[in-house]
């Protein structure tokens, strides 16, 4: 039966699984004012994998893994919502998927912020915030740092650079508070070497300030399901104004990828499942 479904789908141009050849990888070269342009770094973001069997399975993570790490990085940064339901699927364990991640080699390593599905549902559209999800744990024990608010600097090519981490904008305090703190993740950045911002859903981006070189966003997946080049449903506030790519807006930058996986039903139309390389600043 998946064999099936998996012709069918390419048939029709979906997408069912990372290990077939709708997987693309996205460039982009943006300019931000703020970034040294003699400052070259090489960054392949990951988003939105909704691990779970038999779709994004593990198979599936080694495909990824490893088309990554060919593109030859800088730093590789992962965006968000590494869990998946079991609907339509059968759940796979942070330390099952943890492990495969691990793998990602990049000479300044590999970080993570979480997404909303990497925290326990407690009603439509509200997660639940907790100071250690599974997925959290089972990241920094195979050595992927996951910032959660956090800023920390990163040397490259003799110079500093930040990265900022953002909480999700989603899960929420039993006060109903939002985890994300932007002014919280901003107040740790010391200096005024120039900085990278991971955030989950690209609904914050509205509130970052042009000190903030370049935002990397998923969440939307280029709206998952689409027809015509129009997505019927995209899960942002903003509606499409966030869908897909590299948005500037007053001088300020924005990449939205569309993701690897699937929330919900199993199926991307017209949304192929993609890794996103940036270059930034020039020639090393």
């Amino acid at each position: 039966m998946v064999a099936l479904l998996r012709r069918l789908f390419h048939i029709f141009g979906a997408h069912s699984w990372i290990g077939e050849p709708g997987l693309v990888v996205r460039h982009y070269a943006p300019k931000p004012e703020t970034w040294p342009q003699d400052l070259h770094l090489r960054i392949a973001v990951l988003s939105d994998f909704h691990i779970a069997e038999p779709w994004t399975g593990l198979a599936a993570l080694e495909t990824i893994v490893q088309k990554t790490n060919a593109l030859e990085p800088d730093i590789i940064l992962l965006v968000g919502d590494f869990e998946e339901g079991p609907r339509f699927s059968r759940h796979l364990q942070p330390s099952e998927w943890a492990p495969v991640l691990a793998k990602l080699n990049a000479p300044l390593g590999t970080f993570a912020v979480l997404g909303n599905h990497d925290y326990p549902r407690i009603a439509r559209k509200r997660h639940r915030a907790l100071p250690d999800p599974p997925a959290k744990t089972a990241l920094e024990a195979s050595g992927i740092r996951t910032l959660i608010n956090e800023a920390i600097p990163l040397s490259w090519h003799d110079r500093t650079f930040w990265l900022l981490g953002l909480g999700d904008q989603i899960a929420e305090f039993e006060d109903g508070r939002s985890l994300a703190d932007l002014d919280h993740t901003l107040s740790q950045v010391t200096d005024d070497a120039p900085a990278i911002l991971m955030a989950h859903e690209p609904d914050i981006f509205p509130e970052v300030p042009a000190r903030v070189s370049l935002t990397l966003s998923g969440h939307v997946h280029r709206g998952q399901i689409r027809f015509f080049g129009h997505a019927p449903v995209v899960p942002s506030k903003y509606g499409r104004r966030y869908l897909h790519g590299h948005i500037v807006e007053n001088d300020r930058h924005l990449i939205v990828g569309a993701g690897l996986g699937h929330s919900g039903v199993p199926l991307r139309f017209d949304a192929p499942p993609e890794i996103v390389l940036i270059e930034l600043g020039g020639p090393a």
